[in-house]
């Protein structure tokens, strides 16, 4: 059956709805709103972007196009009438719908301080590509920046600004960086880590105003200090965007309350991404945006009516250079009196190394690697798959083998399970991709144009180069015990 499809928000949720529809085939009519001028970008690249990796064509995504499919950028939606089915624009247009898809995401959150509304020139939150823009604009001719907010994004612009030669300084008002990932010693090896690379932090301190001029910015802060830079990037949190929801009157908490199909208190509306609230809980990540997209589209599409969303355990990754982090579970969570807890940690701050794991009935419930560790793949594999954990536990924490007989090195993709998922933001498995090599993608940039493995964080590009070099020198005897399931998801 036909149905007019409108998407309000042109994001990574918007996009990957639009295109998840579009696959499926149909004479759906999908339109897409998006309040930003520029086609969808991935704005998890955006840290990589500001240190100059990389040039802004390289954070834009696979336009979405084809028959059926209208993208309107630089349009913003005012109001929902949901007596009438349509919603309102700020140009005067109105888009009926037989289904309305939310994905709006969140804002960057402005902290209440004196000075800041509004914002001065030399003062610019950090979350989108027009942030970005003004970030490197008046990163021109800077000598020095403050970065206000030692949390993920903060960290990876810190970095980002230091690549540019700028001299960075966090200031956290947390007693450690990254409190929702990592624990407080973690932190501080953190804190280590970055001074080496040359960004200086301030902690457990709060800023109390901001006065911004021609010369710079002075950031002053509870306990009398005064830091001066010339440039200030707030990197406070973000707030799902909401507003539009709660004017339409549909069922508003922190975020738009959806059940398992993305459904919003009205049946005829779905959310999903950074504004939706799932069974209680945000997500603010890629990962799970695109599991809900996937969702929505087999629900509109038919291809299955009862697709339930499912959360998967999260992986955070720190994108920074000169920094290897990954947090997963519950790993700052203390011991707690529930069931038996085995922890395990390992803590090297002269060589910016730390490990902690949170086994419970042998399986992996949380763990922070911070460092260099051969076992992070591992590690997050029994993670994502609450696989059992091995009797040498040394051998996770550390990254290496212990015992009378060295184990077999695990550098090989041969060695990797066919179920081992390789990229995290899309769900992609090695038997996967080695069904698709076989199929004829032979390079990195036709396995991810076929499963769409690496356009998420980037962080698996380097394991696809490592399985198409295997692929490539492998006896075909060494891939034939591949997953049967992998190669039906590619037919």
């Amino acid at each position: 059956m036909s149905q007019r499809v409108v998407v309000v928000g042109y994001g990574m949720a918007g996009s990957r709805l639009a295109a998840e529809v579009h696959a499926r085939g149909g004479d759906h009519k999908v339109t897409v709103l998006g309040a930003e001028p520029h086609r969808a970008y991935n704005r998890i690249m955006l840290s990589t972007l500001l240190a100059g990796k990389i040039a802004e064509p390289e954070v834009e995504l696979a336009e979405v196009a084809g028959q059926g499919v209208d993208v309107r950028t630089g349009v913003a939606v005012t109001a929902i009438d949901r007596a009438a089915r349509e919603v309102h624009t700020d140009d005067g247009d109105r888009y009926g719908y037989d289904h309305l898809v939310l994905a709006t995401g969140s804002r960057a959150l402005v902290p209440p301080l004196p000075g800041l509304d509004p914002l001065p020139e030399r003062v610019v939150p950090f979350r989108t590509l027009d942030d970005c823009r003004r970030i490197l604009a008046a990163a021109e001719g800077a000598r020095s920046a403050l970065v206000l907010g030692g949390g993920l994004l903060g960290l990876e612009a810190a970095r980002g600004l230091t690549a540019r030669g700028l001299d960075v300084t966090v200031v956290h008002p947390m007693g450690h960086l990254m409190e929702r990932q990592l624990d407080p010693t973690a932190g501080a090896v953190l804190v280590g880590t970055l001074a080496g690379l040359g960004v200086r932090t301030v902690l457990a301190v709060s800023a109390t105003g901001v006065a911004a001029d021609a010369d710079g910015v002075r950031l002053d802060l509870a306990d009398g200090r005064s830091l001066t830079a010339d440039l200030l990037v707030l990197s406070c949190g973000v707030r799902p965007d909401t507003a539009l929801a709660a004017a339409a009157g549909l069922t508003v908490e922190r975020g738009v309350v959806v059940d398992d199909r993305m459904r919003t208190s009205d049946r005829r509306i779905s959310a999903i991404g950074d504004c939706a609230q799932h069974d209680g809980a945000l997500t603010g990540l890629v990962a799970p945006a695109w599991a809900q997209a996937r969702v929505v589209a087999q629900v509109l599409a038919g291809d299955d009516p009862l697709a339930r969303y499912r959360p998967r355990p999260v992986v955070t990754r720190l994108k920074a250079a000169g920094i290897d982090l990954a947090a997963m579970g519950d790993a700052t969570d203390g011991p707690g009196t529930g069931e038996p807890v085995e922890e395990l940690t390992f803590a090297d701050p002269a060589r910016g190394t730390y490990a902690r794991l949170r086994i419970r009935d042998e399986r992996l419930t949380g763990a922070i690697l911070l460092g260099d560790n051969p076992a992070v793949g591992t590690v997050v594999q029994l993670f994502d798959r609450g696989a059992p954990v091995p009797a040498d536990r040394r051998s996770l924490l550390l990254g290496r083998a212990f015992g009378a007989v060295p184990a077999a090195p695990a550098a090989s993709p041969a060695l990797m399970p066919d179920v081992a998922t390789v990229c995290q933001c899309n769900d992609v498995s090695k038997g996967t991709l080695v069904a698709c090599w076989r199929s004829g993608a032979r390079t990195v940039d036709a396995l991810s144009g076929a499963t769409r493995a690496g356009t998420g964080c980037g962080g698996c590009r380097d394991a696809l180069a490592g399985i198409v070099d295997w692929l490539a020198g492998a006896e075909p005897a060494e891939v034939t015990g591949w997953d049967r399931e992998a190669m039906e998801v590619t037919r």
